[in-house]
């Protein structure tokens, strides 16, 4: 049976869900997205939503101290205008994907064959009269005691003691389990030149917090990297990809390079699934070094990973050049069985940041 409280909470939560979902968009646009770093959940504003309380009569006047009863409280005239009701809801990462996949109507990932590690993991399985005192189960003793007292006829209702002696002991047993759990990185590259500027890497922070949502819920166990790169590349920390000011010229080939050295030294490809993301308002140094970028792509990077997403973010210093070279080398995005693996978006604002999800993901793979 659940509760009345239960499901006035769960009610409570639909409505959250619901309200989320309608101004997911919004949210993104407006940037009231609020991530708290390196938890599991999420504070999402809500309008409009007020939690349930108790509510109580008619408390006017002064209840203590100085003044005369029915007298009012504070100074100057109230105001006419109804407030706008504002609340922050704590809302899980879980959760939060799964809102994402309703409105983007994401299908659930599968992992690439047998691109999995397995972790043995202890799980209790019963109870034995012997063991460490470790795993003594103290329910399970007393309810021993109990059961021979009252067989026995020492069991005393009205001054209920019970004292267990050896026999009484019982303990937990485990066996060892091995589960299979799905593994997968994920290599953020971005392009950190002088037409990269503050609001190109807003959209990129945001994106990235989605591609992070999705990838999360669908794999157990997700590890992040972060390149970023001018005409030299180099792996930093999340904080660093997200803040630092570059200037300069800009050579893709950089970062794939250094991406592939990261995978080389550290992701099997037949133990991890591998997602390639690279940022760039889409210049490039040369024509060459757009060819050495195809190439690298081609021979090294998608041959191992489940996809590589490239995304153009929109910038009046960037002649968005790169989008193109990659769509007219990989036509139909070098599709296999699964469908493109390579696939690429372009984002012109917060608006876009729903639909350029929906380009990634939507294959499921």
């Amino acid at each position: 049976m659940v509760s009345k409280i239960e499901q006035d909470h769960q009610r409570f939560r639909q409505i959250v869900r619901g309200k989320i979902r309608k101004d997911l968009r919004r949210f993104l646009s407006r940037g009231d997205l609020l991530g708290r770093e390196g938890g599991r959940y999420v504070s999402i504003p809500i309008h409009d939503v007020d939690i349930p309380t108790f509510r109580y009569g008619d408390n006017s006047g002064v209840g203590m101290g100085e003044g005369e009863e029915g007298q009012g409280v504070g100074k100057g005239q109230g105001g006419e205008q109804e407030g706008q009701h504002v609340l922050e809801v704590d809302v899980s990462l879980e959760e939060l994907a799964d809102i994402l996949a309703e409105e983007l109507r994401l299908p659930r990932i599968q992992p690439r064959g047998a691109h999995r590690i397995t972790t043995i993991k202890d799980k209790y399985t019963g109870i034995r009269p012997v063991g460490p005192n470790s795993l003594r189960s103290f329910k399970r003793t007393y309810r021993e005691a109990l059961k021979r007292q009252l067989a026995m006829g020492q069991y005393d209702p009205d001054n209920p003691v019970i004292i267990p002696i050896k026999n009484d002991l019982r303990f937990r047993t485990w066996n060892e389990v091995k589960k299979p759990q799905s593994n997968a990185v994920i290599v953020y590259m971005m392009d950190v030149s002088g037409s990269m500027g503050e609001e190109q890497k807003e959209l990129v922070r945001l994106e990235a917090f989605w591609i992070d949502t999705w990838l999360r819920r669908n794999y157990d166990g997700i590890e992040s990297r972060y390149i970023v790169h001018d005409v030299k590349a180099a792996e930093v920390d999340k904080k660093t990809f997200f803040s630092v000011k570059e200037d300069g010229g800009t050579r893709i080939s950089s970062a794939l390079t250094c991406c592939k050295e990261l995978l080389d030294g550290h992701y099997d490809p037949n133990e991890w699934n591998i997602y390639l993301f690279h940022f760039s308002d889409g210049d490039n140094s040369s024509d060459a070094d757009n060819k050495l970028c195809v190439k690298m792509i081609q021979d090294t990077l998608l041959p191992r990973c489940n996809f590589f997403g490239y995304c153009q973010v929109a910038s009046a210093y960037g002649s968005g050049s790169f989008y193109g070279v990659l769509n007219e080398s990989f036509p139909g995005g070098a599709a296999d069985e699964l469908g493109p693996r390579l696939i690429t978006s372009k984002v012109g604002g917060k608006d876009d940041i729903l639909e350029s999800l929906r380009t990634f993901f939507k294959a499921g793979r």
